[in-house]
């Protein structure tokens, strides 16, 4: 197979520094996370909401998230972990295998659920808020895919064909996710990776503008993301040829699940269509008091002392003097 060019991968993807091993793919995670926090608390208080309602909910949600990444993908990808020959310990090595990310959406919406509850601050504006730093957060993430060389497609010979190198560990053994390029190019495989990163870029500028344009509110913003990302991770899913759990034939257990959240979403979007965007007052946890319930009390305590004039008059009778019986 020749191209006319393609798309090279990092020559590692791990290194060891002393005592340390360091990790492309968790700076690139890292690097996601601080980026979707500094930006979800730039939205989120210009909607009202406290720079620290956004840290503590990130503190709750990241190991949350991660927990429930890991179970979603144990749980669909079981067979790597239990049965004959199979060590049942590995499902709790984070870096065999990886997240999904279904799961941690999940547990890290269920997290930050939990925060604002005991905050008594609401929760739809802090998910509309959150929305597109979390899916630019995914698309970082999905870089670390780059320098692991995994989640890629069938061979392809298109220009944007990722090189996919034989890399050798340090007892010189073929090891393509920890080891170190020796430049030969094992194959050209569709980049899926950066199929998926470029779409949620897109999905992320469609967030922005959607949200601006039509102030969205009530959550609308979280189930506009919802939708747009699983819409494209169904078909980006169905172009890739690493092992996974199928179903209903040799569909893969992703698609289904995306396909499933996306009408869920879809039907959400629609049903809440007549929801607006919360006042600061609202996202801050403040009930704002109507003007005329204000008016009320002052109206009544006015009434009371007019009676009060009244009675002392009709009492005292003209020039002070005592009123016949």
């Amino acid at each position: 197979m020749t191209t006319v060019a393609s798309i090279p991968s990092p020559p590692r993807g791990v290194w060891e520094i002393g005592p340390f091993t360091l990790r492309a793919y968790a700076l690139c995670i890292l690097t996601g996370i601080v980026i979707a926090t500094w930006w979800t608390v730039r939205r989120y208080t210009a909607r009202g909401g406290a720079a620290t309602t956004v840290i503590d909910c990130t503190i709750a949600a990241v190991p949350a998230g991660i927990i429930g990444g890991r179970v979603y993908h144990v749980i669909t990808d079981h067979d790597r972990y239990f049965g004959a020959g199979k060590e049942w310990t590995d499902a709790f090595n984070i870096t065999n295998g990886g997240l999904g990310i279904w799961g941690a959406v999940l547990f890290g919406g269920l997290a930050v659920w939990a925060v604002l509850r005991y905050k008594k601050l609401p929760l739809a504006p802090f998910a509309d808020a959150v929305a597109p730093p979390i899916l630019l957060a995914q698309a970082i993430g999905r870089l670390g895919n780059w320098f692991n060389q995994e989640l890629y497609g069938g061979e392809s010979d298109a220009p944007w064909a990722l090189e996919i190198y034989r890399r050798i560990d340090s007892d010189g053994n073929i090891n393509n996710m920890e080891g170190v390029s020796d430049g030969f190019v094992d194959k050209l495989v569709q980049p899926t990776f950066l199929y998926e990163m470029v779409w949620n870029i897109l999905i992320v500028v469609l967030l922005v503008w959607a949200d601006r344009r039509f102030r969205l509110g009530g959550g609308r913003v979280f189930m506009l993301y919802v939708a747009g990302y699983s819409f494209g991770r169904f078909f980006i899913e169905l172009l890739r040829t690493d092992p996974a759990t199928t179903v209903f034939g040799d569909v893969r257990i992703n698609s289904v699940t995306s396909g499933v959240v996306f009408v869920c979403a879809v039907a959400l979007f629609w049903l809440t269509r007549k929801r607006t965007r919360e006042t600061p007052e609202e996202v801050a946890g403040e009930t704002p008091v109507d003007a005329t319930e204000a008016a009320e009390p002052a109206e009544v305590a006015v009434q009371g002392e007019t009676a009060e004039v009244a009675d002392a008059v009709d009492t005292e009778g003209p020039a002070g003097e005592a009123s016949p019986r």
